[in-house]
């Protein structure tokens, strides 16, 4: 019952945030061509149950930046209006498509690579791909990223044991006045 009315809620609450975006959206996504000349960035990520799922979001790096986790990117990677959407969080609207979809929740463990096995492996054994990936989480609000596997897995874990409803407003309400500061990347 629990997981039916929160994927209610994400579906609610993701479309509504889409109507109410589009202006932002479509200024975000000229202002980006201008920018990188591609101004979505897709890429493979590990969804629930370990299946693959194409992510969504607006590019903030070059476009001859390498396909790999933030962590390992050098900053200067990041273009000038990258860091600004990063900053804001703007970069992660079009994640709320995955979220209508079906392949991300707007609360979960935030999705991997699937080249991150060190992350992959401490996931599973503390059973982290049995929920939908998501766009914020308990480790986020907490400025914890893929830097440290095993530290964010434990907090994955951590969240999913001790999930209840109030947690999934208060992970939203906390994103959206500023907690958190996405991943890192290299300086």
């Amino acid at each position: 019952m629990r997981v039916s009315l929160i994927r209610f809620l994400d579906i609610l609450f993701a479309t509504a945030a889409v109507v109410l975006f589009i202006p932002i959206l479509i200024i975000i996504l000229l202002a980006g061509y201008f920018d990188t000349g591609s101004p979505i960035f897709m890429q493979e990520r590990v969804g629930r149950d370990r299946r693959p799922f194409t992510l969504i979001k607006f590019r903030t790096m070059s476009r001859d930046t390498r396909s790999t986790a933030t962590h390992l990117v050098d900053a200067n990677s990041v273009t000038r209006f990258g860091a600004f959407l990063r900053r804001t969080k703007l970069d992660e609207l079009p994640q709320l498509f995955n979220v209508v979809k079906g392949d991300m929740s707007l609360v979960g463990p935030r999705p991997c690579l699937f080249s991150q096995n060190e992350l992959i492996d401490a996931r599973d054994k503390r059973s982290v791909f049995k929920v939908r990936p998501g766009i914020t989480g308990l480790a986020q609000i907490n400025q914890i990223d893929m830097s440290t596997p095993e530290l964010l897995a434990q907090w994955d874990a951590r969240m999913i044991e001790n999930f209840r409803l109030a947690d999934y407003f208060s992970f939203i309400l906390k994103t959206l006045f500023g907690a958190g500061s996405g991943d890192k990347v290299r300086t």
